[in-house]
């Protein structure tokens, strides 16, 4: 009795930590983790086991893999042929919601939709509509696609280990198509139909001249004769003022230079083009006697060039970044990268840029070499929400690729061989072939979820050997036992539905997958649809921002507010449990 208390205690405290957002979720998993263990309920020496499950190298393979695909150039063809849809809504709602679906049914659907996201914004600018009535559509797309295959989301990964635990043989790669693709065609036909309507409509700047209005922040100053800061580097600009200050180019008799270097040195009648605004630039020009030479004329190109480029970029829900500065991050000393502008939530900040600590989903205005740029985006967290060119690398590598995967898929269908071993494999052929580079298939393993994983698991079994999970689930059972049984599989899926819109999903399969067990187990039925029903509801964070990434990444591209969700979500939800149940007792019978 008192171990379950300690695992009660310790998963409220997990729920709180996870719904706030106030620790990250993976941090809220090993502090988790270490209670269960220094209370002795986990044994210190499986503490960490969780790490070598079967669901975590599943994971981290089908997020290298989808690096592969990415780099062969097949993702980008298709992404490309979905960016030649006409003007309609509906066929536009339609096009991108389907093939993000698509997508996330074979790779990361935070992959897919980041590849979609600049689409859909471009799309939507060229229709002349606010991007709020497509990025919604495409990140609830992504969360359907996930449920129609083992590899599309976590959870159904962690689902499937749980039927192999509980003696039977774990789910194959397609046995969620069953009810997975039935609720995401009904998903995807309400959206297009009728659920884009629902959202309010967010006006945002049409480009991103209009959002960040750069211009009115860019002066031209010059350095006269005698000058202190003659001989000194951009650097020490920083220690002769007070004033936010970024060097943005710099004209030396008729060369420009873009972007220049801290360490570039400041001569006699340069002139520099800074970003700044009115206070700060008087602030500038008290302490170093620069002389003003005005606003007029400064053009595109001298802020950017053939090698320097202005990018707008999102930042990510697990980026190392938050709730850091531009100047805490080192972004111009570390990344060579300088932040014009931020906008929240559609609109653009005004605050001073070394006062504004990045949130999930704040969109930046990044200046920069162009390969400084590609090289910083992955290692702070941010995605560029401006189309990338083709990496076309032929119909060989792309044929290549495909073949890979494809026989990784082949092999995992068929039940020869486990899905983390076929995949593992795929992923090593990948990189021997140069499809992927040992860099790239470590970076494109988000580690957070990893770490929630692996940390989640043993919490998870410590429920279940604790009788947390079997008391649940008898209370759930006798709740419901005025009804018929099948009341208590609609009970679990809302139960797992509700508690998806607040934790990260896969925390929510951990936890909800021992109590679906037991109430299987008290109703003497197949454990079956009930550890499918989890596997939906773990995937149908539909009323939050909060309740999984996709959610998250369009909030600011979006403009959406907190309660925006559930507008289109909770009619989305209550489709989901109308049409799920059925198709849940005709392909996985109770009894």
């Amino acid at each position: 009795m008192f171990d379950m208390l300690i695992v009660f205690g310790t998963l409220i405290l997990a729920l709180i930590l996870f719904a706030t957002g106030k620790v990250r979720y993976d941090i809220v998993a090993l502090i988790a983790l270490l209670i269960v263990t220094i209370t002795g309920i986990v044994n210190p020496v499986d503490a960490f086991l969780g790490f070598g499950h079967p669901a975590v190298i599943t994971v981290a393979a089908v997020l290298i893999l989808s690096k592969g695909l990415q780099n062969s150039g097949l993702i980008d063809i298709l992404t490309r042929w979905v960016a030649r849809v006409g003007d309609g809504e509906v066929r536009q709602v339609f096009s991108l919601t389907g093939i993000v679906a698509i997508l996330s049914g074979f790779m990361n659907n935070i992959g897919a939709l980041a590849l979609m996201m600049p689409v859909a914004i471009r799309t939507a600018r060229k229709s002349g509509r606010p991007p709020s009535y497509l990025l919604m559509p495409i990140a609830f797309g992504s969360l359907l696609g996930g449920m129609t295959t083992l590899i599309g989301t976590p959870p159904n990964i962690i689902i499937a280990s749980y039927r192999a635990q509980s003696g039977g043989d774990p789910f194959l790669i397609f046995d969620f198509a069953y009810v997975g693709v039935g609720v995401a065609i009904c998903g995807i036909l309400f959206i297009s139909f009728f659920g884009w309507r629902l959202i309010p409509s967010r006006q945002s700047p049409a480009s991103k001249e209009e959002l960040f209005a750069v211009r009115d922040y860019l002066t031209e100053v010059r350095v006269p004769e005698n000058s202190k800061l003659a001989g000194k580097m951009i650097f020490d600009i920083s220690t002769a003022t007070e004033a936010e200050v970024v060097v943005v180019g710099l004209i030396r008799n008729t060369r420009k230079i873009v972007a220049p270097s801290v360490y570039e040195t400041i001569l006699e009648n340069d002139i520099l083009i800074i970003r700044a605004d009115s206070k700060d630039l008087q602030t500038l020009l008290d302490a170093t006697r620069l002389e003003l030479v005005g606003k007029a004329e400064i053009s595109e190109e001298m802020i950017g060039s053939d090698t320097v480029g202005i990018i707008e970029a999102i930042v990510k829900p697990d980026s190392p970044i938050l709730d850091r500065t531009a100047y805490s991050a080192n972004l111009r000393w570390i990344h060579g990268i300088n932040l014009l502008a931020v906008a929240r939530e559609g609109g653009r900040l005004r605050n001073r840029l070394n006062q504004i600590r990045f949130r999930p989903g704040d969109i930046l205005l990044l200046q920069g070499k162009k390969d400084a740029l590609q090289t910083a985006l992955p290692k702070i967290g941010c995605l560029p929400l401006a189309e990338r060119g083709l990496r076309i690398g032929g119909q060989k590598t792309i044929l290549l690729a495909l073949g890979i995967f494809g026989t990784a898929l082949g092999i995992s269908a068929l039940g020869i061989m486990p899905v983390q071993i076929t995949f593992s494999a795929a992923v090593v052929l990948m990189i021997l072939t140069s499809i992927v580079s040992l860099r790239d298939a470590y970076d494109s393993v988000e580690w957070p979820i990893i770490i929630l994983l692996g940390a989640m698991i043993p919490v998870g079994q410590a429920l279940e050997t604790s009788g947390g999970a079997a008391l649940i689930a008898g209370s759930i059972v006798t709740g419901a036992s005025i009804f018929p049984p099948e009341a208590t599989l609609v009970l679990l899926l809302i139960i797992t539905m509700f508690l998806s819109d607040l934790v990260n999903n896969a925390a929510s399969a951990v936890l909800m997958a021992p109590i679906a067990l037991g109430i299987a187990y008290d109703l003497g039925a197949s454990i079956d649809p009930f550890l499918m029903a989890v596997a939906i509801g773990a995937s149908c964070a539909f009323l939050t921002p909060i309740g999984h990434q996709s959610n998250t990444l369009v909030m600011g591209p979006g403009g959406y507010l907190f309660t925006d969700y559930w507008r289109m979500g909770a009619v989305l939800e209550v489709i989901i449990v109308i049409v799920s149940i059925p198709l849940l007792l005709l392909f996985w019978p109770m009894y």
